[in-house]
Order: structure tokens, then sequence, then C-alpha cells
């Protein structure tokens, strides 16, 4: 399952305004509740699509992704002064222990979840902090995002969230995703 990174050569679909379908920023802020002190870091954050969308209401946002090609090209559209941009995988994040006031995660979770990130989440969220996930659901059809067997599921996510010492807050399954929130 899972572990691959989005292919670069095709990026400009990251950019598409119908992913706004499978999640709309109104529901992304509503799951983060982010405040304008607040210090989080968006996963995986390819060409800044969803980090765009938080930016306004953080004081900062760590734009994290493995591939420095993503960064190149989230450069190219422009990046908001309060977004820092981070090479590194989520299970090695260089962040000071408690530092992020919470984290989210857009369409890539089946990227990097591994026990080794869920206990770095944990390292470097703050206590209370919240961390959100939306994903494409293994449940799912498949006719959007990856195939099927490269998903997880919901109950692998809050499994997992669980075992690294956060509290489960929303746990939601849809037709082609999940959502699930959970506090440290």
């Amino acid at each position: 399952m899972g572990f691959h990174t989005f292919d670069v050569d095709s990026a400009e679909k990251l950019e598409d305004q119908s992913r706004y379908r499978s999640l709309s920023r109104e529901e992304l802020l509503s799951f983060i509740d982010p405040d304008p002190t607040a210090v989080f870091a968006d996963l995986g954050s390819g060409t800044g699509f969803y980090t765009d969308d938080v930016a306004p209401y953080v004081q900062r946002l760590y734009g994290v992704d493995v591939q420095d090609e993503m960064h190149d090209l989230y450069r190219e559209k422009g990046v908001p002064e309060n977004v820092e941009l981070v090479t590194a995988d989520v299970a090695d994040l260089p962040f000071a222990d408690d530092e992020l006031d919470g984290a989210f995660s857009t369409m890539t979770f089946h990227e990097f979840a591994s026990d080794e990130a869920l206990a770095e989440l944990a390292r470097v969220v703050r206590s209370g902090g919240e961390v959100a996930i939306v994903d494409w659901s293994a449940t799912g059809e498949g006719q959007s995002g990856p195939p099927t067997d490269e998903r997880f599921s919901l109950g692998d996510a809050v499994t997992q969230f669980e075992n690294a010492g956060f509290t489960v807050t929303r746990a939601t399954s849809r037709h082609e995703t999940f959502v699930c929130t959970a506090r440290r």
C-alpha cells in the first residue's frame, strides 16, 4: 500500500479547481480551525493548491514535500510570504518538539502513512494540536486518485493515529475519500 510520490510531470493536475469536489477550502478550514497566531504544516504540499487556501488564516505555514521539483513549481506560481517550503519526508521533519500548532494532509496520507511518520507528527505537534487528514479511501471505487490497492482505509488511519498517542476527534468515510482528525 501507498508510499509513492505524485508524478511531477502531471503536476498541472494538482492545480485543477475540480479538486474542490473532493475537499473544499471551507471543509479543510473547518477541520483544522486555524487562528492568526498558529503555525501549521501542509504535509505533501505539492504545488501549494491547498497551502494557498490555508495561508491567509495562520501566522506561518510550512509547505512540506519530498520533491524539490514540486517546490520549484510552487515558486513559479508564487508563494505567500508566510509560507516556508520545506523538503522533507514526514517521517523525518526538521521541526523542534511541539513546534507546530497543527498539520494537515490533503490526498497524500497514502504517500507517507507509516508508524515512523505518525510518531514524528506526535513529536512536532504540540499537546492539544490538531492534525487533519483527508485522503483517498481503500474502500472507494478508484475512479479518481491512486489505485485502491495503494490507499489506506479510515480504520487504518484511526489505528495509526491512536497507536501514536493521538485522540481521534473525527472519523468519517465518504464516497471516495475519508476524513480523520486527531488531537495530540
